[in-house]
């Protein structure tokens, strides 16, 4: 089983889903995607989220076939987060249809508000704060 690490931007609280990134443990595999957001931008998120995305937006239909593509290429997975939204966004976006999900098992999720992105290069962008969370749990665990 892998381990992965996960981070999220959304459009405020509860807002949709803008950009998912997931890292592995060697850095050497890494999920970024940005995905189409219809609904008002929070100002908060216009501000300091869209213009550091650093890719296009695709539709949420797209986001979900490479994510599967990505995710599929492991033999079971363990997701880490420093925030529970992450996982509700990961979780909505592995359902494909009321009846199909992505089938990767085995898929554990471990929260851990150790877990910190304040060492990530651009703040707000899920991709580095994603690297910055996989190197805050490598050293708060004795790795780095």
């Amino acid at each position: 089983m892998i381990k992965l690490w996960i981070d999220c931007e959304f459009n405020s609280g509860n807002g949709n889903l803008i950009s998912l990134a997931l890292v592995n443990e060697d850095s050497d595999r890494e999920f970024y995607e940005v995905v189409e957001c219809n609904q008002a931008i929070d100002p908060w998120v216009a501000q300091n989220v869209m213009p550091i995305l650093e890719k296009a937006p695709i539709p949420y239909t797209e986001f979900q076939t490479r994510l599967h593509k990505f995710l599929k290429q492991f033999p079971g997975i363990q997701v880490y987060a420093n925030h529970p939204n992450d996982f509700k966004h990961l979780m909505l976006a592995v359902i494909l249809t009321p009846k199909d999900w992505m089938m990767i098992q085995p898929f554990t999720m471990v929260l851990d508000d150790a877990i910190s992105g304040k060492g990530s290069k651009v703040h707000h962008n899920a991709l580095h704060d994603a690297r910055a969370s996989r190197d805050s749990w490598m050293k708060n665990n004795g790795y780095l």
